[in-house]
């Protein structure tokens, strides 16, 4: 029996590396997948694959998409996609280096290696902008339920589906804003982390109240900052057991329900979006038997 890929349900780990990959022209990327799934138990490395990969094999998977790219007034989101991507977790940024150059000996030549994201955990699980995050997320059987597709058949069962977003905050923007300002932006208190009930429609709680849709969109979140040379963010990973709750919440932040747009736009901006597939686990390594594989 197949099962989840564990890191999925995990706490968020103290670093994490994220690898996106494009598919190299012309290539067949089924002796890479393989070594890939003999080599990856789903936990200490979370593997995604995109939607031009399951095409190169010649096959279609149920419920995997390409990102959806919107505009709003001022700001855009964009879709980036990609056709591999790896979460690796641990607590050793030198470990992680070494395990990712390993994973990409590991996939080549089919695969390249375009982007590289070093991410870690901020205090007890915040944003850089000091609020909490993934405050509502679901825990215990409700996030297996929210993150792991059932009854789907097999090679399916126990596979998830996750949406991945760099966002980079403009933080001395934010910086500026008052007290207030900074609550009324998110809609909650960054000193209780209390929800604000008079906050504005615009507010990002009230924007993405998972349990306001009908039905609920709950998504299981394992986002974690980032920072480098060029800038700051948020890693924003969201899984869940199909993209229909994410892509309710994404509707609404952009403001296409209703022509009020996420608070959240007038300080940190989406520079990537992907989706992707996490095959299920069977007997400690990737099931790719939905491939073919």
């Amino acid at each position: 029996m197949s099962t989840v890929q564990s890191g999925i349900l995990a706490a968020v780990p103290p670093l994490a590396r994220y690898l996106v990959f494009s598919l190299a022209p012309s290539s067949d990327p089924r002796d890479a997948l393989t070594r890939l799934a003999d080599t990856t138990d789903g936990e200490k490395t979370v593997v995604g694959i995109g939607q031009s990969v399951v095409l190169a094999l010649g096959k279609s998977l149920e419920g995997l998409s390409v990102f959806p790219a919107y505009s709003g007034a001022g700001f855009d989101v964009p879709s980036t996609p990609g056709a591999l991507w790896c979460w690796l977790r641990g607590d050793d940024r030198g470990e992680l280096l070494h395990r990712g150059r390993i994973l990409v000996q590991t996939v080549s030549p089919a695969f390249r290696l375009g982007t590289v994201i070093d991410a870690f955990q901020y205090g007890p699980g915040l944003d850089l902008t000091g609020y909490e995050d993934g405050t509502e997320n679901p825990t215990g059987e409700q996030a297996h339920a929210v993150a792991v597709v059932r009854e789907w058949g097999e090679g399916l069962d126990g596979s998830s589906f996750v949406a991945v977003q760099q966002w980079v905050h403009d933080l001395t923007r934010f910086e500026s804003m008052s007290v207030a300002e900074q609550d009324h932006t998110i809609g909650r208190r960054k000193r209780d982390n209390e929800e604000i009930a008079e906050a504005p429609a615009s507010a990002h709680v009230k924007r993405t109240a998972q349990e306001s849709f009908k039905p609920d969109a709950f998504v299981l979140r394992r986002s974690m900052p980032w920072a480098d040379a060029t800038g700051e963010g948020l890693v924003f990973v969201a899984f869940g057991a199909s993209f229909h709750p994410f892509e309710h919440l994404l509707t609404r932040m952009v403001g296409a329900e209703d022509g009020i747009p996420d608070a959240l736009f007038t300080f940190t901006r989406p520079i990537s979006g992907n989706y992707f597939w996490c095959p299920p686990v069977h007997a400690g390594t990737l099931d790719l038997s939905a491939l073919a594989l």
